[in-house]
């Protein structure tokens, strides 16, 4: 099991020092969101500060963007970093997609599928000069010309990574991916009788393995020095918990527990806007399901004894700051604990 952290960096101009800090600390790799700011950009900052860790997208909302331009920019980053690259995917919500980023919608198994398709006849033409001809349902690609074609690179074959929730993206992970990016809003149960039967279910469908798909997870954690430390850690995280609830995307861990009735009552009191109780109706059993609790100089020995043999990479659900004097000892045990 590796262990990687997560930055959210607001000062591109810091993200060099700060993937120095990432890689000197002993950890394997560094991951990006696409949440305030674009995914790409820091890692072009990575790519040039660091020589060993892996850097990639978690994750990069897809649909919005044509595969083409999403090809291009990975086969740069691919070179740039030497292969050390890795394009983590998302399809996001509806209403996201729709009114976030004013893109079409459609069923987002298949067209995931078609985009990464597509990703790779792009990447294949780049490297290879094979004419370019991709037709599906949703992209369809049949025109490249020298002038637009980078040529070929070192590191051609860019892991894909892709997230989700349910059974339908599992087994496309497992089928054609590298990796999947388990969504921290999860249980162990639900790793072990959803998201790794059907990543399985995937693989066998092309005669790969289940190892081939690395399975990929920023855990929430509850954590601090102190009693009220981890008081207050637990207040956020069953606030940060009790919103993945009230999402109908994700109902189906809560009702693989017989818990759907709490999904309803969450989803209900989001929709009135009365974000500030939600978490009030997350349990201190249901939070241990799904968050690690502990203090911080054991927290990474805990994450590795609930996840060992189930994950291949792990993380904390919340940004690497190596500066924040409160996380130092955090961050020393976890690269501690995972370098052994």
């Amino acid at each position: 099991m590796q262990f990687d952290v997560t930055i959210f960096p607001d000062n591109l101009n810091t993200v060099g020092d700060l993937a120095r800090a990432v890689e000197d600390h002993g950890f394997a790799g560094l991951w990006t969101s696409e949440t305030a700011h674009n995914p790409f950009l820091p890692l072009t900052h990575a790519a040039a500060a660091t020589k060993r860790i892996l850097l990639g997208t978690a994750i990069a909302v897809a649909f919005p963007r044509s595969p083409m331009v999403t090809a291009q920019i990975a086969w740069d980053l691919a070179e740039q970093s030497g292969g050390r690259f890795a394009l983590g995917l998302g399809t996001q919500v509806k209403p996201h997609i729709e009114k976030r980023f004013s893109t079409e919608w459609s069923a987002p198994t298949p067209r995931l599928r078609e985009y990464i398709e597509s990703l790779r006849a792009i990447w294949k033409n780049f490297q290879t000069g094979e004419p370019l001809r991709y037709l599906g349902e949703h992209y369809r690609f049949t025109l490249m010309t020298p002038f637009f074609k980078p040529g070929a690179i070192d590191h051609p074959d860019i892991p894909v990574y892709i997230a989700g929730v349910n059974e339908h993206l599992c087994r496309l992970a497992g089928e054609m991916c590298q990796g999947f990016h388990v969504h921290p809003f999860h249980t162990v149960r639900y790793l072990k009788e959803l998201i790794i039967p059907n990543v399985e279910q995937g693989a066998a469908k092309t005669g790969r393995s289940a190892k081939d798909c690395a399975l990929s997870c920023a855990i929430f954690v509850v954590t601090g020095n102190n009693a009220d430390e981890i008081k207050q850690s637990e207040v956020a995280v069953k606030s940060q918990i009790a919103f993945y609830a009230s999402t109908p995307s994700y109902s189906s861990v809560l009702e693989l527990h017989g818990m759907g009735d709490l999904h309803v009552q969450l989803n209900e009191l989001s929709r009135q806007g009365r974000w500030y109780e939600m978490g009030d109706l997350i349990s201190d059993d249901l939070l241990n399901e799904i968050a690690v609790v502990a203090p911080i100089d054991e927290l990474a020995h805990a994450v590795k004894a609930r996840y060992d043999g189930l994950l291949d990479r792990v993380g904390y659900y919340f940004p690497f700051v190596p500066g924040e004097a409160d996380k130092a000892a955090l961050w020393k045990n976890a690269a501690a604990v995972f370098s052994n």
